[in-house]
């Protein structure tokens, strides 16, 4: 049968197809996409869908129902969710009657803490022990940080500090350092946390930032979602790629290798959250994973 997700966060929006046999879960990943739809555009101000972000998101949800019905699926049956920007907007539930009655798609407006728990499920490797992992989910609103017994949610993503700290073209060193202090406070939820775990677990980051970092690091011409996945940072490793992130230009980041259109104006911010995550919480490393959120839906009793 096919079984579909799709993972509509603050930046992006995700489709996941696959070929699906009960008892064994996916056999063959036939879509694996991501379109940059931004719906999350000013919700950290005006706590309201932009109609202009409305209406890309919308665009892209019927290439979405297009592509689950040329696959065999039905846009119905399709495991939606959306997160932190649809938590944020006024105007959340309107819009997703209109992308029913449009698309056929129904979603539903997950927690941090339900985001963070399908997060860590979709994001494991084969051969990944859940009891010697964390993960680590920036997103464009929110961050979920959790491992197999515990984790949280806080309201610092890629999108949302970019809004809130940088305004110059490339970011001054004001702008910086004010964002860097937001980001260590936001993460102060995370440290009583990390006291629990074991000091050897390993840190698993997914999502649109950790991955254009692993594809930027490897220097890749073109996306590979399997040499992505045996990428292992270090903390020096992601410090490096802030500061060479810092004095580039938005246009300047916009060319380096498999930087996706829509996400180089916001990868600094994103980056930083990953290297101060790293710091704050004492994870020397961190392994790139390129699933995530939309692997947890499908396989989930969502």
């Amino acid at each position: 049968m096919i079984r579909a997700a799709i993972d509509l966060g603050t930046n992006t929006c995700l489709l996941l197809v696959t070929e699906w046999t009960e008892g064994s879960g996916i056999q063959k990943v036939l879509r694996d996409l991501t379109t940059v739809v931004r719906l999350g555009q000013s919700v950290d101000q005006n706590r309201s869908l932009h109609p202009d972000a409305m209406e890309r998101t919308l665009k892209c949800l019927k290439h979405y129902a297009e592509t689950v019905r040329a696959a065999g699926g039905d846009p119905a049956a399709t495991a939606c969710v959306a997160t932190s920007q649809a938590r944020d907007a006024r105007n959340g539930a309107e819009f997703f009657c209109r992308v029913e009655v449009e698309t056929g798609f129904r979603f539903r407006v997950i927690s941090g803490a339900e985001e963070a728990r399908l997060t860590f499920l979709g994001a494991l490797l084969p051969g990944m022990s859940a009891e010697k992992s964390a993960v680590i989910d920036i997103g464009g609103g929110s961050t979920e940080i959790i491992s197999a017994t515990d984790g949280t949610s806080v309201d610092a993503g890629a999108v949302r500090f970019t809004e809130r700290y940088f305004a110059t073209d490339p970011v001054s060193d004001e702008e910086f350092w004010s964002c860097q202090a937001a980001i260590d406070e936001a993460l102060g939820p995370f440290v009583e946390w990390r006291k629990k775990l074991p000091p050897d677990v390993q840190l698993v980051a997914v999502a649109g930032s950790a991955t254009a970092l692993a594809a930027w690091f490897l220097e890749l011409k073109s996306w590979d979602p399997a040499k992505v996945d045996q990428v292992m940072l270090s903390r020096g490793d992601v410090h490096r790629l802030v500061e060479e992130l810092k004095w580039r230009t938005v246009k300047e980041r916009s060319e380096l290798p498999c930087m996706e259109p829509g996400r180089a104006d916001v990868i600094l911010a994103g980056a930083m959250i990953l290297w101060r995550s790293m710091e704050k919480l004492n994870f020397p490393t961190c392994r790139i994973s390129s699933r995530g959120l939309r692997y947890g839906v499908l396989t989930s009793a969502v």
